[in-house]
């Protein structure tokens, strides 16, 4: 069904990302953001460095890593109602608290790894909870118009600066202190983040309808009523595809460049190339493109994102490899018009389970494309697989924009 209740557009137009900042909530929610996001990169360096020095094993030291994505699936799964069902600011305070709790759980002493293990694991399990009813909250702080588009755009960016930064502040900050200590830091960042987004939003009620067609909402109820409409699902799947295609170089560059004898160094700064390359795209179009023309360049740029990994089929020195990542990164500058097109779709009452499950198969889908991208490895060439998954995401994209534009005329879709 169609939106019953459209949020009002914010009383200041975004220009830019900068009038963002003249709101004193979208402050609070940013630096929130921020505090979290550092918090959470910090922990995984400190914990698999923690791991290893407790047990002295590559295998558990590695799975520590890889348990901040296993779960993440699952949490989405089940708590994605959970986004509607309760007041946003509750939601992310009460998960914020639970990460602060899980981090400081990790560094009592005495916190056998088994232990550790699991409360890594419970920190995964809320994390899409968490983003996606984030995302949902922006619409209620900023409108559903241009505002969202810039203000989510913004906090994508920044989680991909994050990541470059984060990795480095950790190595820094394991120089100086010890792990333990490291993951102390960021359990004051989650209680920090969570005083934030308490003093400084206001509260609002749940989105979902109070009557018991809500209340009766399952979490596979939830998933069908997010992916029971043709349009939805088509834009959904337009979400989460293609980054699952654009994972397959970053997968892959370690033996690719040791195959084409480059060092570690270049191998660093190819790994750095196309989150350079999405936050300089996504920057150029929400600073210098107005709305109608992100909308017009929205279709052709995510047909022609996963193209410039077709270079690679050559085999091609490092200066080619840079050249090409930063152009498939560049492209993704269609994503502000594609997240304009999916928060258009989705009805009020539907939005944090809409954006909890787009983040959790957003997460799970780029897990799902490196191992994958992985598996082909072992029988093809990785210049190959990164040239043919370049082909095949550009022929995928194609077939879901075309299933975009024939569900244009639906409007709506039933909650179940």
């Amino acid at each position: 069904m169609p939106n019953r209740n459209p949020t009002p557009a914010p009383a200041t137009p975004a220009q830019g990302y900068r009038p963002l900042f003249r709101l004193p909530e979208f402050r609070a929610v940013f630096a929130a953001h921020l505090l979290s996001l550092l918090g959470v990169v910090v922990a995984e360096i400190s914990l698999t460095v923690l791991v290893y020095r407790a047990t002295g094993s590559p295998l558990m030291s590695a799975l520590t890593f890889a348990l901040g994505f296993l779960p993440y699936a699952l949490g989405g799964t089940l708590l994605a109602p959970l986004a509607d069902r309760y007041p946003a600011r509750r939601v992310l305070v009460g998960c914020d608290l639970l990460c602060a709790a899980c981090a400081a759980g990790m560094v009592w002493p005495g916190t056998p790894v088994a232990g550790i293990l699991v409360l890594r694991c419970a920190m995964a399990f809320v994390a899409p909870l968490f983003q996606g009813a984030r995302s949902a909250s922006l619409a209620d702080l900023l409108g559903t118009g241009e505002a969202f588009v810039l203000g989510r755009s913004l906090l994508r960016m920044v989680a991909q600066s994050a990541q470059l930064a984060g990795f480095g502040l950790g190595g820094l900050l394991l120089a100086a202190v010890s792990p333990r200590a490291a993951i102390a830091l960021t359990t004051a960042g989650f209680l920090a983040s969570a005083l934030l987004l308490r003093l400084g939003t206001r509260a609002r009620p749940a989105r979902a309808a109070t009557g018991p067609a809500a209340v009766r909402v399952s979490p596979l109820g939830g998933l069908r009523a997010v992916l029971g409409g043709r349009r939805l699902r088509a834009l959904t799947l337009l979400c989460w595809l293609p980054p699952a295609f654009a994972v397959v170089p970053e997968a892959l560059l370690a033996p690719y460049t040791e195959g084409i004898g480059a060092g570690t160094v270049t191998l660093g700064v190819l790994m750095c190339a196309l989150p350079v390359g999405t936050v300089a795209g996504e920057l150029w179009a929400g600073s210098a493109l107005t709305a109608r023309t992100r909308s017009r360049i929205t279709a052709p740029l995510a047909a022609a994102a996963p193209l410039p990994l077709l270079l690679f089929a050559g085999r091609p020195g490092p200066a080619v490899v840079l050249a090409a990542l930063l152009l498939a990164g560049l492209a993704h500058a269609y994503t502000l018009g594609l997240d304009r097109m999916y928060v258009d779709a989705v009805p009020d009452e539907l939005r944090g389970r809409a954006m909890t499950l787009l983040s959790t198969g957003l997460m799970t889908l780029q897990g799902v494309g490196m191992a994958l991208a992985g598996a082909a490895a072992e029988f093809l060439p990785p210049h190959v697989v990164v040239a043919g998954s370049g082909a095949l995401g550009s022929g995928v994209v194609v077939l879901l924009l075309a299933e975009v534009r024939r569900s244009r005329s639906e409007t709506g879709l039933a909650v179940k």
